[in-house]
């Protein structure tokens, strides 16, 4: 527990943190933040380049479709329906309607390129976030990690991958639909070019320019909401010594001012709504308005009737809906979109680089016995319960380990023998004690070392999707194929190798049973640097036989090897066994504890039954 803070210093004024309130973005990192994501997202298309050509084909008939539509229109009023032609006017028509039609393949080919696009963002997404969670918990010394890396996982990457969908498709549909609209108006008459392009231009470009304050706008909000979640989680977790400090004031305070905060953000990001939407009227609605007040002088140019009716469709029917549909997906999902990215594709934390497994001789000054080397294991008066109040699973327990000896744990279920492991593996702190790994003190090792000092393997073996291989040498990547060929040997899965396909063959987790996950777990370890190795009834799924061919390959390695056993034969290959009972640890050899523990005489005796 954290202690309470004194009455005086939780009554002084408190600062927001800079982690509290989100602070002005600065130009220099707005530049970087654009190149930065501007490039993943080059890369992104330059690598599909393939599906960009597809994509463009598809959308040229949409352009062609969009030009028929307009100039159907006009011909169908200027050739048939104002010369009393109506058949030749029903013709036009039933020709713009096949081109609606025609619009459905269209569309089915667009969206079956789309995913191709999309799929691989979010997995570039998804990949770059589990490696920066990985390193950032590998490279935190106190066992921290990436608070907000299951937010990137889910939710973020979701956001990247449906924003950047909105906005191929809207960017795309307007470009090609300007294209047949622009044509289309061209083809009629020159002159509506003159009343049309005007507004839309400058619509455009005030739109463009109100796009980068709206990302701010965009980012300044998101920070001021992640800002009142946090200081809500403060707030929470602190409540106790808040009121018993009476820091009450300061503390509303803060969170007012994170409040406001987020409320004004919030506005700043609807006042450039309100620019999104003039700029929607200005290059959408205008060029109608114009087009209508213009038509007597455009009919005195002589511009037909028809010309004008289907330069009125072109606007409303093509390029205003187009327009809209852009900017909507530009404003919210681009900026959006770049928001996420900007957060995605920041720079990596480095690679940790693992501290070599120490030399006995290179230990660290600590207590040692004189003229000895440094034990592999030391836990001196451990102490640890499953919770507050609750009886001590291992209490008061010393326990010496010397390098290279093979060391059985046993004991009934639930008494504390996979609490030991994890403890001497460092993946639990006791409630007292000291635990040292090599004469160095675990609590005092960054997580990144622990893996070059000790492996444990837990009952439910782990096996990830990809090659034998690849799995056998993930806790040491560098190993070459000799390497890898004395660990099959070594622990005879050359049977599983052939079951499989081969070392560079991908498995498939799910169809590996329990005991075949265990063998590779132990080929991992087998394989490994780490000088300790600690089984958590990592055998439990193998038959007799299996068990006791790798329990000799781990114990032949160098190094030194704890098991927590299960069968009598597995006690029997120990050098020594530890008995926990729960209230007294027992520590000897298999004759010596049959002589002194009556626990482990009903264990043995328990063993043997099963046997027979």
């Amino acid at each position: 527990m954290r202690p309470a803070p004194s009455p005086e210093r939780a009554k002084e004024p408190i600062t927001p943190k800079a982690t509290d309130r989100p602070a002005p973005s600065a130009a220099p990192g707005e530049t970087d933040s654009a190149r930065r994501v501007t490039a993943f997202l080059r890369s992104l298309l330059l690598l599909r380049r393939s599906v960009l050509l597809k994509l463009a084909a598809w959308s040229a008939a949409e352009s062609a479709q969009t030009f028929l539509g307009g100039y159907c229109v006009a011909r169908a009023l200027d050739d048939g329906f104002l010369r009393s032609a109506p058949s030749t006017g029903l013709l036009w028509l039933a020709g713009a309607a096949v081109a609606i039609l025609l619009g459905a393949p269209v569309v089915r080919g667009v969206f079956a390129q789309l995913p191709h696009l999309t799929e691989p963002l979010r997995d570039q997404l998804v990949q770059g976030s589990v490696v920066r969670a990985l390193r950032t918990a590998t490279a935190t010394g106190e066992g921290g990690g990436d608070a907000t890396a299951v937010s990137r996982l889910t939710s973020q990457t979701e956001i990247a991958r449906d924003s950047f969908a909105g906005l191929v498709l809207a960017t795309r549909s307007f470009v090609f639909v300007a294209v047949g609209a622009l044509v289309g108006l061209l083809s009629l008459a020159p002159q509506f070019l003159l009343v049309v392009l005007p507004p839309l231009v400058l619509g455009l470009a005030l739109f463009t320019a109100s796009l980068r304050p709206m990302a701010r706008a965009q980012h300044r909000y998101l920070d001021a909401d992640e800002a009142v979640g946090r200081r809500a989680g403060i707030t929470r977790t602190a409540l106790r010594d808040t009121v018993a400090c009476g820091a009450q004031e300061a503390t509303a305070a803060q969170n007012r001012r994170a409040v406001e905060e987020a409320a004004a953000a919030q506005r700043a990001l609807a006042r450039w709504a309100s620019v999104r939407t003039f700029s929607v009227a200005t290059a959408g609605q205008l060029p109608v308005l114009l087009l209508l007040a213009t038509a007597p002088w455009l009919l005195r140019q002589g511009v037909t009737a028809g010309a004008v009716v289907g330069a009125l469709t072109y606007v409303l029917q093509s390029l205003l809906p187009a327009l809209h549909t852009l900017m909507t997906v530009l404003g919210a999902a681009g900026a959006r979109l770049f928001v996420v990215l900007d957060r995605l594709t920041q720079p990596l934390p480095p690679v940790p680089t693992p501290a070599p497994p120490p030399a006995p001789a290179a230990v660290p000054p600590g207590p040692r016995r004189t003229g000895r080397a440094a034990a592999a294991l030391e836990l001196r008066h451990v102490r640890a319960a499953y919770g507050p109040g609750a009886r001590p699973v291992l209490d008061a327990l010393d326990l010496t380990v010397e390098e290279g000896e093979h060391i059985a744990v046993v004991g009934p279920s639930g008494i504390g023998k996979s609490t030991l492991l994890n403890i001497a593996a460092g993946m639990l702190t006791p409630d007292h004690g000291d635990v040292r790994l090599f004469g160095r003190d675990v609590a005092a090792c960054p997580p990144s070392e622990l893996p070059s000092l000790r492996v444990l393997i837990p009952q439910e073996a782990y096996v990830f999707t990809g090659t034998l291989r690849d799995n056998l040498r993930y806790l040491r990547p560098d190993a070459d194929r000799a390497a890898v060929d004395r660990t099959v040997d070594a622990l005879a899965l050359a049977p599983l190798v052939d079951q499989v396909g081969g070392l560079d063959r991908t498995l498939t987790p799910d169809a590996l049973s329990l005991g075949e996950r265990q063998r590779i777990a132990l080929g991992r370890a087998h394989l490994s640097p780490a000088p300790l190795l600690l089984l958590d009834e990592a055998t439990c799924h193998l038959d007799p036989v299996a068990e006791a061919t790798a329990e000799r390959a781990l114990s032949a390695r160098p190094g030194t090897l704890v098991v927590v056993a299960h069968r009598l034969s597995s006690a029997l290959r120990a050098d020594r066994i530890l008995v926990l009972d729960g209230t007294l640890a027992r520590y000897g050899t298999h004759d010596e504890l049959l002589a002194r523990s009556a626990l482990y005489r009903d264990l043995v005796g328990h063993w043997s039954r099963v046997r027979e």
